[in-house]
């Protein structure tokens, strides 16, 4: 099956043509980071202005990749996917219209993909033999999220975050630090080049809860710099490599913890920040350790992108159809991850 897929949660507008939910026939994102930098965080109303510029050329830029044209469409693409949420509603909006007038232009079924899906099979494009149950860790900038994934569509969440996920404390960190947005790429690349250990900052494991937490990290790095402010070069790279290595412990220790509890023994990353180095080593060698097969997302597919949708729309059309009523196809931007029918 041959989906164009399409994805506008946040602030990256991608379109994708894969095959069978493994071959990614192309994949294009254009990102709005420039747009947003100088607010430091995602404008709602920016972001679905950018959306509606992009989508058209984006879409485009996609079937020609993949070889295809509007004239021979219908023959070579058999389904369109779109983000139905959770996300950003004005963003969610241009994704949903434009796949809708796609599919009934053309004749075409259409997949509605829950974003968080979209994570939790980003890894499977390349690992297409890893079946449930595992554990998915979705890390990103809106999600620290623990699932259970018992079956394809089955799930079980574990835990969440209660207030700021890890890359918006990465974020606000690097705000605090005087750095460029988006905070995670700039800390991790400073982070490289200093010491873990420098300073003490403390690791949120909420002992008895699955959940996260990463307000008390970003404050007791308010606090520190208060008293020590990254006056030089080397403070500073020690303080992002401190600040990293928390945040990576944290994650990496309730997630290995998670699937000992639950007999697992195999973790799935999905997430903007699962491109992180740090967690990315750390989650491979701690697996290596424990004799858990650990699956990490390329880093294209760890950020948005709409060849994770098609993965995730692949995989639902094999066990629910291609029929969905009119409620199922409205997007919403606090979409629930629920199991599919």
């Amino acid at each position: 099956m041959n989906i164009l897929a399409l994805e506008t949660s946040c602030d990256e507008t991608s379109a994708a043509v894969v095959l069978d939910g493994t071959k990614v026939n192309s994949i294009v994102i254009s990102s709005q980071i420039k747009t947003h930098s100088k607010f430091f965080g995602v404008v709602p109303e920016l972001a679905s202005r950018a959306h509606i510029e992009n989508i058209n050329s984006v879409i485009y830029k996609a079937l020609k990749n993949a070889g295809i044209t509007f004239t021979d469409f219908a023959q070579q693409i058999d389904a369109v996917a779109f983000t139905a949420g959770p996300g950003l509603a004005g963003s969610l909006i241009v994704g949903a219209v434009a796949a809708k007038s796609i599919a009934c232009i053309y004749e075409k079924p259409i997949i509605p993909v829950n974003h968080l899906e979209g994570h939790i099979y980003s890894a499977l494009i390349e690992n297409k033999s890893v079946k449930p149950p595992f554990l998915s860790v979705i890390i990103s900038g809106g999600h620290t999220v623990l699932i259970i994934v018992k079956d394809f569509g089955k799930y079980k969440i574990l835990g969440n975050t209660r207030d700021d996920a890890a890359g918006e404390a990465f974020d606000k960190a690097a705000k605090m630090l005087g750095l460029s947005y988006p905070g995670g790429p700039v800390i991790d690349k400073k982070a490289d080049k200093g010491n873990p250990k420098a300073v003490k900052f403390t690791r949120p494991y909420l002992k008895g809860s699955w959940d996260f937490s990463f307000s008390g990290i970003k404050t007791a790095l308010l606090n520190y710099l208060k008293e020590n402010p990254a006056n030089n070069r080397k403070h500073l790279n020690d303080i992002c490599a401190s600040f990293r290595q928390a945040l990576a412990e944290t994650i990496c220790f309730k997630s290995f913890a998670a699937a000992k509890e639950f007999n697992l023994r195999q973790i799935v990353l999905g997430g903007g920040v699962s491109a992180n180095s740090l967690i990315r080593t750390m989650f491979l060698q701690t697996g290596q350790k424990n004799k858990i097969k650990v699956f990490v997302p390329s880093i294209i597919y760890c950020t948005d992108n709409a060849a994770m949708i098609a993965r995730a729309a692949y995989l639902k059309q094999k066990k629910c159809g291609l029929k969905y009523n009119q409620n199922e196809l409205k997007s919403s931007a606090c979409l629930k991850l629920t199991n599919w029918n």
